[in-house]
């Protein structure tokens, strides 16, 4: 069993006590359909005597009582279809997009939003169909089988006659599922390619603007069109080839049982009521419509499935089961390398131990490695050799909230989330403080209802947003890393913020990258990368003498 298939086994699981229910209701109904022809041909041959025996009020009411069955049955299977299908959708939804969240920064990133989007959307839509159409696939063969019983008990002639053409059905469905499987899942794919640009294209709609290259941006964007055009064709085409062949199949099997029960009751081994009995079976076990819908969900769930589990084969990152002891902040990096996706080698062998308490600067050119070196020393990123420890604990050995309580993350550009302004800085805790120390108190205290004021509902400045991201950073215990977190601050508001961030009295590590030579010589050590490398540690005052360490920061 392949991962595509333990994630449906997973849907059906998540629709709970429906899938039960569904099953037996279809049963049922099955069992009603089946019986109704024979009730109505024992009614018939009741009212025209060749029945004699039979009443023909019992057998009008067997028939009444079947219809109700079947109606009953049938708004069972609509509505629980739709609470099965809610049910799995959003379980689904959840796991994946907890994966999501689990997963290594860097892994995530290389799945375009857009395709994921399609994903979450689109097709986790369709595998959440998976316990309504599990139960249709195990029972949509009952009515033919039933169908084929029925016929043989009326008469074996009749049975074998519709035989022969289930079987001419049987190859037009294997060729259709084979031509379907493969249109679909390829438009799934086309989708999601199709999602992946627009949404790449909107995130850069100023710099398109700019460059004056809309036009070019439209036909990049738009250029999956031509496989999703080619096939969603290809699946209408798969389906009217299905329809046409069984609107010709179905009235010759009708026709050719028709043919043959005039026959036998014209040699008496038929009554009327029988012959009744046989047409509608004959139309109930050929009904090609409800197999080839029935196929074409499975089909969909299944290629709906595939395209949930590419997202969630991704290994995620694990946490460990240790808390920190107790201790000062003392961040070590041993022997850490890192490589890019195309196998360059990013950051190389580095060794760097930063005592607790203290404030390191990162300085070095762009592309030195100073996000990079940001990243693996809070475990936003896990070094492919090397191993990261914080009071000498390696970080994969922490659990997710001892990690997440002591490292706090500043950065350029943060994305704040949360219902509130007052959640998104400091999630339950009190953001009286952490907004203080951060020079947003008094952005905060112009909102209408300040720290419950909804994020939605707050328009804010680039510099606003990053102090308030810089509050949210503020939370952590040990060890503070902002990553060029001040970059759009005015003078006045960095200088009081970075006044906070240096001072001796806040006891915390803090790492903080900065193309700033008046930040860096507030720093207790600077460290300079270059080219991936850790070139040298040292204060400032010492660093300053050499005129390549000078260029690194502007003039």
């Amino acid at each position: 069993m392949d991962s595509a298939d333990r994630l449906l086994l997973r849907a059906v699981g998540s629709a709970g006590w429906w899938t039960p229910v569904l099953a037996v209701a279809a049963v049922i109904g099955v069992a009603a359909e089946l019986a109704l022809p024979a009730a109505l041909g024992r009614a018939v041959d009741a009212a025209v005597g060749t029945a004699p025996d039979a009443s023909p009020d019992r057998w009008l009411l067997t028939v009444v009582g079947l219809i109700a069955v079947l109606v009953t049955t049938g708004a069972i299977a609509d509505y629980g279809t739709g609470a099965a299908t809610a049910r799995s959708v959003a379980a689904l939804r959840h796991a994946l997009v907890r994966h999501l969240f689990a997963l290594d920064p860097r892994a995530a990133a290389r799945r375009p939003v857009g395709d994921l989007v399609g994903r979450l959307v689109g097709q986790v839509a369709d595998a959440g169909q998976a316990a309504p159409t599990a139960v249709r696939a195990a029972t949509v063969l009952l009515p033919p089988l039933g169908s084929l019983v029925a016929l043989t008990l009326i008469d074996p002639w009749l049975g074998l006659t519709f035989v022969l053409g289930v079987l001419l059905l049987g190859v037009l469905l294997r060729r259709f599922v084979a031509d379907a499987s493969a249109a679909v899942a390829g438009y799934q794919q086309a989708q999601g390619a199709l999602a992946g640009r627009l949404v790449e294209a909107l995130a850069g709609a100023r710099t398109i603007a700019a460059a004056g290259t809309a036009d070019r941006e439209v036909v990049r964007v738009l250029a999956p069109v031509t496989a999703l055009r080619a096939y969603g064709a290809r699946t209408w085409t798969v389906l009217a080839g299905a329809a046409t062949r069984g609107a010709v199949l179905n009235p010759l099997l009708q026709l050719a049982v028709v043919a043959v029960g005039g026959l036998s009751l014209a040699a008496g081994r038929l009554t009327p009521g029988e012959l009744l009995a046989a047409l509608q079976y004959a139309a109930l076990g050929a009904g090609l419509g409800t197999v080839v819908s029935t196929l074409h969900t499975a089909v969909r769930v299944r290629a709906g499935c595939r395209r949930a589990t590419d997202v969630l084969d991704d290994q995620v990152r694990r946490h460990g089961t240790r808390t920190l002891p107790p201790g000062p902040g003392e961040l070590e990096l041993r022997g850490v390398s890192v490589r890019g996706d195309d196998g360059r080698i990013l950051l190389d062998r580095m060794d760097l131990r930063v005592p607790g308490g203290a404030l390191l600067a990162v300085v070095g050119a762009s592309g030195s490695g100073k996000s990079l070196l940001a990243a693996v020393a809070g475990r936003l990123r896990d070094p492919d050799t090397g191993e990261v420890r914080l009071d000498g604990v390696p970080l994969p050995e922490l659990t997710a909230a001892a990690l997440r309580s002591a490292v706090g993350y500043g950065f350029e550009r943060p994305v704040l989330v949360g219902e509130t302004v007052g959640e998104a800085v400091a999630g339950e805790a009190d953001p009286v403080p952490l907004v203080a120390a951060a020079a947003i108190d008094d952005f905060v205290a112009r909102l209408p209802d300040r720290y419950h004021t909804p994020l939605a509902d707050v328009a804010m400045s680039g510099g606003e947003r990053q102090r308030l991201g810089l509050a949210r950073a503020l939370r952590a215990e040990r060890l503070l890393i902002l990553d060029d977190a001040t970059s759009s601050l005015d003078t006045a508001t960095e200088y009081r913020v970075t006044r906070t961030l240096t001072a001796a009295a806040d006891g915390r590590t803090r790492i903080v990258v900065t193309h700033r030579a008046d930040l860096a010589a507030r720093a207790d050590l600077v460290a300079w990368l270059d080219g991936g490398r850790l070139r040298a540690v040292a204060p400032h005052a010492t660093l300053s003498a050499d005129p390549d360490y000078r260029s690194v920061f502007p003039s």
